[in-house]
């Protein structure tokens, strides 16, 4: 059976977003790149990995800011899900650990293995992360300490583009930030025929109170699994 050209909007910031317009369109669907967030890197920033042990990224947009500013690929990796660690031996570690998914399974991963922690778990992100993850490792009994390397900030649609949009067959989201922007684009421009595609069951919650047509996530947080849902939830 032949597979229903769709429309699919890409929401995910650059430099991502034309990579998964690409896949999309590899699998016969029409992409819409229209970022939701726009990623600012900070240019007065000093890394110092004086006493620490292991990174941890919550984003490939995290591994990516701190890869530009430092060339140490020494360090042991804690990635929140499959896709931040894929970016994360893309950039060059080699000693890389996924979690689930969200912040919190992330700070559990990494706190079972805080005995074998001789130092500070370092976290470069954003200035506004999705989740306070040293706050969630100091629970744990490991120290933490937060590295801002960049800025996320929503983008604004014209009134045309959110119409035109808001009409897709799909929206994918790779972030919780970005699902918040969208449950607001969709507060002003109702769309309950939109399906969401979310990385995650993390991703997909910002959007528990907006009327839609599906909100799904995959298995496991692999971009390759969440393009699977546009054909198996057409």
């Amino acid at each position: 059976m032949p597979v229903r050209r769709q429309r699919i909007w890409i929401t995910r910031a650059q430099p991502g977003a034309d990579a998964t317009a690409e896949r999309v369109r590899a699998l016969g669907h029409e992409a819409l790149v229209a970022p939701l967030l726009a990623v600012k890197t900070l240019d007065d920033v000093d890394i110092d990995l004086t006493g620490v042990a292991a990174l941890a990224f919550t984003s490939a947009n995290g591994v990516r800011a701190f890869a530009d500013k430092s060339g140490d690929r020494s360090l042991k990796v804690f990635a929140v899900g499959a896709a931040t660690a894929q970016a994360a031996r893309a950039a060059g570690f080699r000693s890389v650990l996924s979690a689930d998914g969200d912040v919190d399974a992330l700070a559990d991963g990494i706190g079972m293995r805080r005995t074998e922690l001789k130092g500070v778990v370092l976290h470069p992100g954003a200035a506004e992360p999705a989740g306070d993850l040293a706050g969630a490792l100091e629970k744990h009994g490991v120290e933490a300490r937060r590295l801002i390397l960049y800025e996320t900030g929503p983008v604004t649609l014209s009134e045309a583009q959110a119409e035109m949009l808001t009409k897709a067959d799909a929206a994918l989201l790779h972030s919780p930030r970005a699902a918040q922007v969208l449950a607001k684009v969709l507060k002003a421009h109702p769309a309950p025929k939109l399906r969401a595609l979310g990385l995650s069951k993390a991703v997909i919650q910002p959007l528990s109170r907006t009327a839609m047509a599906a909100k799904v996530y995959p298995p496991f947080p692999l971009e390759a699994a969440l393009l699977n849902l546009i054909d198996r939830n057409p």
